[in-house]
């Protein structure tokens, strides 16, 4: 096969930005930008509570196994297998991004390719779809948002690693190579690289505020004054934000 083209990998501090933001603000905010929903659904966390990454997105597309293209005995040449090649491309902070078909028989990844993901470096993967070896994958502490589990492995089922690096559909979102996935709790969202200064800049307007609001509606303040913040609400927003900044510095 020929080699998948390289992705364009964002600036560490627009990453950085987004993860602080979270998926809820994000998805809330690009929705007002004109998207429509950027969650990826499905896949949900199987890791302990609290991670929350971004990053670029490396992408892997499953298809139905078909005899004369991807034939029974797969490791008769290993590197025909081309879920090994996406896992090539990996550096540190990248995600893997895999249309599964939302099957829940088919493990994408084992123990073996996970360890190998996790030596180059690899931030997290959303699998639409379900992994292997999880007794052992658990101890790895590899972020992961997946269907599920299965003992089988992929070709053991109808299904054939077919494309790398190409546009996917992962819980009926639209990823491109090189897309910003952000994921945490709440589950993982595909960023278009495009829309993503443009994000982080309104969503961290957003961030802001909803931080003054919160700290306003614990001291028992206006529910309709202070959530939405309310335009008769600005002036003195304005005025914690400068208060803040003058305290730091």
């Amino acid at each position: 096969m020929q080699p998948p083209k390289p992705i364009i990998r964002p600036d560490r501090a627009l990453l950085d930005g987004l993860r602080a933001i979270g998926t809820a603000k994000l998805s809330s905010v690009i929705h007002r930008m004109g998207y429509d929903s950027v969650f990826m659904e499905g896949p949900t966390r199987a890791h302990a509570a609290g991670v929350s990454l971004a990053g670029p997105a490396l992408t892997l597309q499953f298809m139905p196994k078909r005899r004369d293209i991807y034939g029974d005995d797969e490791y008769a040449n290993p590197e025909a297998q081309l879920h090994r090649h996406v896992l090539y491309q990996v550096e540190p902070g990248d995600f893997v991004v895999v249309d599964a078909r939302g099957s829940m028989t088919a493990g994408v990844f084992g123990e073996m390719m996970l360890a190998y993901f996790k030596g180059r470096g690899g931030a997290g993967m959303v699998i639409d779809g379900c992994i292997r070896d999880y007794p052992n994958v658990s101890k790895l502490d590899i972020p992961l948002w997946v269907r599920g589990f299965t003992p089988n492995f992929h070709t053991q089922t109808g299904m054939m690693p077919f494309a790398v690096n190409v546009p996917i559909s992962c819980g009926g979102v639209f990823v491109q190579p090189g897309d910003i996935i952000v994921a945490d709790d709440d589950g993982a969202i595909a960023v278009p690289a495009v829309a993503a200064k443009e994000l982080l800049k309104k969503g961290s307007v957003w961030h802001e505020w909803e931080d003054y609001s919160r700290i306003r509606l614990l001291e028992g303040g206006d529910l309709r004054r202070y959530y939405p913040l309310a335009d008769d609400a600005r002036a003195e927003f304005e005025a914690w934000k400068a208060a803040q900044a003058a305290s730091q510095g």
